[in-house]
């Protein structure tokens, strides 16, 4: 076992996830719990370029669970990319007397602190906070379930204009090149199709739900996409396809965008990012390492960080053949 733990560094990298703030909490009060001191690191590894360091009591903490985004702040960090910037960075966390960090975010924030463990020798362990749910070594990423509600309430909303006006509406999700919240979204909203990266519809598939979709009688049709899927160069020239082979549908778009970001999270989330931050700071304190913290069948495991980056979480075939049953 190293050197005994006496004060930890949390921090938020990478796009904000509702439930940040729950895990900032949890570890907050974990250390507190076990007498030991907690240092806030703002803005994410700029932070720790700069020295952006504040100490952290269970006061510093009351009242955000139910708030969105990270009162840490989170930002990109081009310097941290570099050996003279990630130096840097460790002579800041020595000068401060932090002996480990827990991070807060997705697969680039593990990617840097696996980097800065293996170059310093800093003990660092990941919570998984990212609303695309695309993190091998944990069934829910922080956030992701507050962004599926999100989702789902705004689709909701947008079938009552689509079946107002016999519209075909392509709603574009987030989640990047992962499928995760537009299939479990898709199918929670009811849509008739449902466009993700890991599943290529094509186009000549598309127009056929769409006629068949025409032919049973339905006079509006919601199809979700991820931004990241490779059917069309984007979302409005997948649009423009459409209407163009079926005259017949009046095609609208809506890119839902950074609304799936915010908003106060989920009990689901809430609970979760607890969960995991109590047990980051617990592996610190056992010497442990290089590990991410997930939620694998409802029981909180580890993953080592360099398999959470590398590895892929699957998406569901079930549900992929539960909602073309659905479409019908």
């Amino acid at each position: 076992m190293g050197k005994k733990i006496k004060r930890i560094g949390v921090m938020t990298s990478g796009g904000d996830a509702p439930g940040m703030n729950a895990a900032i909490r949890a570890v907050v009060r974990a250390c507190a719990y076990y007498n030991i001191e907690c240092i806030g690191v703002y803005r994410g590894y700029q932070g720790l370029i700069d020295g952006d360091f504040e100490k952290l009591t269970s006061r510093h903490v009351s009242n955000i669970i139910n708030r969105g985004g990270t009162i840490l702040k989170s930002a990109r960090s081009t310097e941290f990319r570099t050996v003279d910037g990630r130096a840097k960075a460790y002579k800041n966390l020595k000068n401060a007397e932090i002996d480990a960090l827990v991070l807060i975010g997705g697969d680039g924030t593990f990617t840097g602190g696996m980097i800065f463990n293996k170059e310093h020798n800093f003990p660092c362990i990941g919570i998984p906070g990212t609303i695309d749910n695309d993190i091998f070594g944990t069934n829910f990423t922080i956030g992701y379930d507050t962004a599926l509600n999100t989702v789902v309430d705004v689709i909701d909303k947008i079938r009552d204009t689509a079946s107002s006006h016999n519209r075909l509406f392509f709603v574009e999700v987030m989640g990047r090149d992962a499928g995760f919240i537009a299939l479990n979204a898709g199918v929670g909203a009811g849509a008739e199709e449902i466009l993700i990266p890991e599943e290529n519809l094509g186009l000549d598939r598309l127009l056929e739900s769409l006629k068949r979709s025409k032919r049973s009688g339905k006079s509006s049709s919601i199809v979700v996409v991820t931004e990241g899927d490779k059917i069309g160069k984007s979302v409005f020239e997948l649009a423009d396809y459409v209407e163009e082979n079926l005259p017949q549908y009046e095609v609208r778009v809506s890119v839902l965008g950074h609304m799936q970001r915010g908003g106060s999270p989920s009990c689901f989330d809430r609970v979760l990012a607890t969960r995991l931050g109590v047990k980051a700071v617990e592996l610190l304190l056992d010497g442990q390492t290089n590990l991410m913290v997930g939620l694998v069948n409802n029981k909180v495991e580890t993953t080592d960080l360099e398999n959470a980056v590398k590895e892929h979480h699957l998406i569901n075939k079930e549900l992929l053949r539960v909602s073309d049953i659905m479409s019908i």
